[in-house]
C-alpha cells in the first residue's frame, strides 16, 4: 500500500525565485493522476443488527490516485472522502448524501453501528432494505484536483437508531410514545404540566411514526415552550440545544434550558425528528 506524505510544493503551481543576480523562475505544474479504484470486502446484502453494532460490517479499499507534477509523483497529503447516497441520486447535495473524511489511508472498515449511523442521518426507515451508491473522492490541499472512484452498489437494511431517544419506553419499542407542548406562547395556561382540557388535545402532537411527530399550533405571543412526553413530568422533557433558534435547530432529552423559542404570532407546523435530533417550524 502506498502512503502519501507532505512536500513543500503547492497543489497546482509553485513559483520560486533563486537568490542570484538574475531572477530565474522554476514553475511546477500539475500533470495529472488516475481515478482511484474502489473495492469492497463483500457485496452481499447487509442486514444490520443492534446487538452486533460493534462488529465489523464492511471494509472499503481504494487505489492511490498517483497525483503527479512535472517534477515527479506528488508527495502531498491526499484527503479521501467516503460518500454514501441512495441509489440514483447522483451524489448531489441532497438530504441523503453522507460523507466522512479519511486522511492518508487507502482503506476504512466500518462497524455495523458506523454504517447504521450513516443511514440514520439519511432518515432511512429501520427494517427496510435500501440500495446505496458508494464512492471515494480524492483531493489535494484545499479540496483541489478532485478525482472520483467507481461507484460500488450495496443493499443495506438498517436497524432502529436515533440521535435523541423518542417518547415512550424501550421495553415497548417506543410504540407507546406521546408528545405535547406547553409554554407561555400558546393560548393556554402558561407552562401548565399536566396540561388541562381542552388544551391537552390541541397541544398534542400527531405521531407519524415512533421517530417523527408533527403538530400545527397557534402561537399568540413571543416567549417559549418545552416538549413533554408524560403529563405532569418534567424529568423526561425535550429542550432546544441553542437558544433563540425558533424555526429550526437541534434538541435533546433533558430537564434543562434553553426552551424552544416562539417564532412569533401565527400558525406554525412543528416537525420533530428524533432520528436526526432536529426540529423545524413552517408557517401555515
Amino acid at each position: 500500500m502506498k502512503y502519501i506524505s507532505k512536500i513543500l510544493l503547492g497543489p497546482l503551481m509553485v513559483t520560486t525565485a533563486l537568490l542570484s543576480c538574475k531572477k530565474d523562475e522554476h514553475k511546477v505544474y500539475f500533470e495529472g493522476g488516475t481515478d482511484p479504484v474502489l473495492t469492497v470486502s463483500s457485496t452481499a446484502p447487509l442486514v444490520l443488527q443492534q446487538p452486533d453494532k460493534d462488529k465489523p460490517a464492511i471494509t472499503f479499499s481504494w487505489t492511490n490516485p498517483d497525483y503527479s507534477f512535472n517534477t515527479g509523483v506528488s508527495s502531498q497529503n491526499v484527503t479521501y472522502t467516503l460518500q454514501i447516497d441512495t441509489a440514483g441520486s447522483g451524489f448531489k447535495r441532497n438530504k441523503n448524501l453522507q460523507e466522512t473524511a479519511i486522511s492518508n489511508d487507502l482503506k476504512v472498515t466500518l462497524t455495523q453501528k458506523d454504517l447504521n449511523t450513516f443511514l440514520t442521518k439519511m432518515a432511512l426507515t429501520a427494517g427496510v432494505t435500501y440500495n446505496l451508491d458508494i464512492r471515494v473522492k480524492a483531493a489535494l490541499i484545499n479540496n483541489s484536483v478532485a478525482r472520483y472512484s467507481n461507484v460500488v452498489k450495496l443493499k443495506v437494511t438498517p436497524y432502529l437508531d436515533f440521535a435523541v431517544e423518542p417518547p415512550g419506553t424501550a421495553a415497548n419499542n417506543y410504540d407507546d410514545g406521546q408528545l405535547w407542548v406547553t409554554g407561555d406562547c400558546f393560548p393556554s395556561p402558561d407552562w401548565a404540566n399536566p396540561i388541562p382540557a381542552p388544551y391537552d388535545v390541541s397541544l398534542k402532537f400527531t405521531k407519524i411514526d415512533k421517530l417523527h411527530y408533527e403538530l400545527i399550533a397557534d402561537f399568540d405571543k413571543t416567549g417559549g415552550y418545552k416538549m413533554i412526553q408524560k403529563q405532569g413530568d418534567w424529568s423526561t422533557q425535550y429542550h432546544a440545544l441553542v437558544a433563540n433558534t425558533p424555526l429550526e435547530g437541534d434538541f435533546e432529552k433533558k430537564d434543562s434550558d434553553p426552551q424552544f423559542a416562539s417564532p412569533g404570532v401565527g400558525r406554525y407546523k412543528i416537525e420533530v425528528n428524533f432520528q436526526t435530533g432536529k426540529y423545524k417550524l413552517t408557517k401555515q
